[in-house]
């Protein structure tokens, strides 16, 4: 049998859209790289030249607005719940030209911009605590130095504090814990760079030397990082090699992969090209779900069965296909709405129907004994031709060995 947790299982719910809900394009044609989410739009940033943040319509996507952006580029995009105290929707950017926006879409043009004492020093990456009241950017390696700049958003023209010994090269993914420390009541912060390092820090902390709470060694250049809404593991992260992996609040190192390994072939062919992004919730199932792409433009949802333990398999929830050509740049699980918005590097911005996962659908009973040997054909090598031409005839799914798998590893 193939190695576990190269397994690519089929789920017996497995759903596929063929074709969009709704599609448009970004104003200047440019890749779409970042989505975020506002009560009645969605938020596209673009790549350059433009650099410009496109606002859509959610009913009909039509373009409605176009923010300028940042110059030279345009690094994150996020839509957050308050900011400096006050509580409303608020959609913030970085970028290359050394600031944080908070935008106005009533004026065309930002309400707050948080500067270095007008430095231009490059922000690869933001974010903003759950009470709004800080905002972090990483910057990338200037000399010596790549920093963790905080701003309180009221007093926006210089930064409340730094943290320059965390990473020794560009900090490339900030997020914060989705609630404070109960113990400290602090932000806790969650950082990843390129030199292949994980941190938590204390946001708060004024002397950098105490802020540090764990530090993990990934060994790669670390693209994304985040948390994950589950009790068996807290984080997640990516690196710029396709590797994936997931760890303990304490940086213990879980799983460790190449997202690219698992495959299926067996009637229906997925096989993953990069990862697009991964998203955990209180309210989301599975709790961390997992957005791959292939380079013809498809998208699937993947979730690891036992994200506590190494070698566990993966399963194949949904497929949304011929929406995109070429490169899947982000997905947007707009829960809410119980769409999927996703943008590329075809320029166009994809509205897609995500019904729900039942909560049981990971663990169907005691079939054990109906346990097969190879549950799944598994070759480790792509296939040849294009990854969408799914064969639908004659497809069996074999229920049980997934029901058994899942059944096995809810008992780990």
């Amino acid at each position: 049998m193939a190695e576990r947790h190269k397994l690519l299982l089929q789920s017996p719910q497995l759903q596929e859209e063929k074709l969009p809900r709704r599609s448009a394009k970004s104003s200047s044609d440019c890749y779409i790289l970042s989505i975020a989410a506002l009560p009645a739009f969605y938020a596209a940033s673009t790549s350059a030249p433009s650099n410009v943040i496109d606002i859509f319509d959610k009913t009909t996507l039509q373009g409605v607005q176009t923010l300028p952006g940042h110059e030279v580029a345009t690094t994150s995009l996020r839509a957050v719940d308050g900011l400096g105290g006050v509580v409303q929707k608020c959609l913030i950017s970085s970028g290359k030209d050394g600031s944080i926006k908070a935008w106005d879409d009533r004026s065309n043009s930002h309400s707050i911009k948080m500067t270095d004492l007008g430095k231009t020093r490059p922000l690869l990456c933001c974010d903003v605590s759950s009470d709004g009241l800080t905002v972090a950017a990483g910057t990338d390696l200037q000399g010596d130095d790549a920093l963790i700049l905080y701003w309180d958003p009221r007093q926006p023209a210089t930064p409340l504090r730094t943290h320059g010994s965390t990473h020794s090269d560009d900090v490339t993914a900030l997020s914060f814990a989705p609630n404070k420390d109960p113990s400290t009541n602090h932000n806790i912060i969650l950082s990843g760079s390129s030199d292949g390092l994980l941190c938590t820090s204390n946001a708060d902390e004024d002397d950098e030397d105490e802020a540090a709470i764990q530090v993990g060694n990934w060994g790669c250049s670390i693209s994304q990082a985040g948390w994950i809404q589950d009790d068996s593991a807290a984080i997640w992260a990516a690196s710029d090699m396709e590797t994936f992996s997931t760890w303990r609040s304490d940086l213990d190192q879980l799983l460790s992969l190449d997202i690219r390994a698992p495959v299926l072939h067996n009637g229906r062919t997925w096989v993953t090209d990069y990862l697009i992004t991964a998203r955990s919730t209180s309210t989301c199932n599975p709790k961390l779900s997992i957005f791959t792409g292939s380079n013809e433009g498809d998208i699937a949802l993947l979730s690891n069965m036992n994200i506590s333990v190494p070698d566990a398999p993966w399963c194949l929830h949904k497929l949304w296909t011929h929406g995109h050509v070429g490169v899947v740049r982000d997905a947007l699980w707009d829960e809410i709405n119980q769409t999927l918005v996703t943008g590329g590097e075809d320029g166009k911005i994809n509205v897609w129907p995500i019904i729900p996962i039942e909560p049981d659908s990971n663990n169907q009973g005691d079939e054990e004994e109906d346990y097969e040997e190879d549950p799944m054909d598994v070759d480790m090598a792509s296939p040849k031709g294009r990854k969408r031409e799914i064969q639908t005839d004659n497809e069996r799914v074999r229920v049980c060995s997934l029901k058994c798998e899942l059944h096995r590893l809810s008992r780990s």
